[in-house]
């Protein structure tokens, strides 16, 4: 039962997706109330990524499908509202293209090796994820002072830089593993 509420927050951060892409899309950067909604909505699935951890753990109730999810939630989430920001705001499109092939190639790495194991959010992919998540946030603030966006895009910059880092760190954890051997499978009882 308890392994049910962190799982419940990350779908509900699935479904923050499509609602931020939307509100930001409609606002089209004149920063309305449409814009305050987005960064609401953006807030309240960052807070979900942070919740659904810390319930999982203190309930001892980590899951595989939790383990899985949680990080494409992000990865999500994030790449989602980085697309907006650049057809909206112009943001520029060459860090969400780093970071969103650095994000499906880790993923991609992740689904290979998951006969052999589940490898779960580093420290570091922790970190990236809330520098994003502050950059993102620097980035929606409606009428933000031009500092602030300074600000958010060097949050950005930093993001791409860790992710990177961390990027080629999964990718010799991957690689172990996959020369591991296979984890060894149930045998079904008849």
């Amino acid at each position: 039962m308890t392994s049910l509420v962190p799982n419940a927050l990350t779908a509900l951060r699935f479904l923050g997706v499509p609602a931020l892409v939307w509100l930001m899309l409609a606002d089209d950067n004149v920063g309305g109330s449409l814009r305050w909604w987005a960064l609401l909505v953006f807030l309240a699935a960052s807070a979900t990524d942070f919740l659904d951890g810390f319930l999982a753990r203190r309930w001892r109730a980590v899951s595989v499908f939790g383990k899985l999810a949680d990080p494409i939630a992000d990865k999500a989430l994030i790449l989602a509202a980085l697309a907006a920001l650049s057809v909206v705001d112009h943001v520029p499109w060459w860090p969400f293209i780093v970071l969103a092939i650095r994000e499906v190639a880790v993923t991609l790495g992740r689904f290979a090796v998951m006969d052999r194991g589940v490898i779960a959010a580093s420290g570091g992919g922790k970190v990236k994820t809330t520098v994003q998540i502050a950059a993102v946030t620097f980035y929606l603030w409606p009428h933000g002072p031009a500092w602030l966006h300074s600000v958010a895009w060097w949050c950005l910059l930093l993001a791409v830089a860790i992710a990177v880092v961390t990027g080629v760190q999964y990718g010799r954890d991957i690689v172990r593993l996959k020369r591991a051997a296979p984890a060894p499978r149930p045998v079904d009882a008849k």
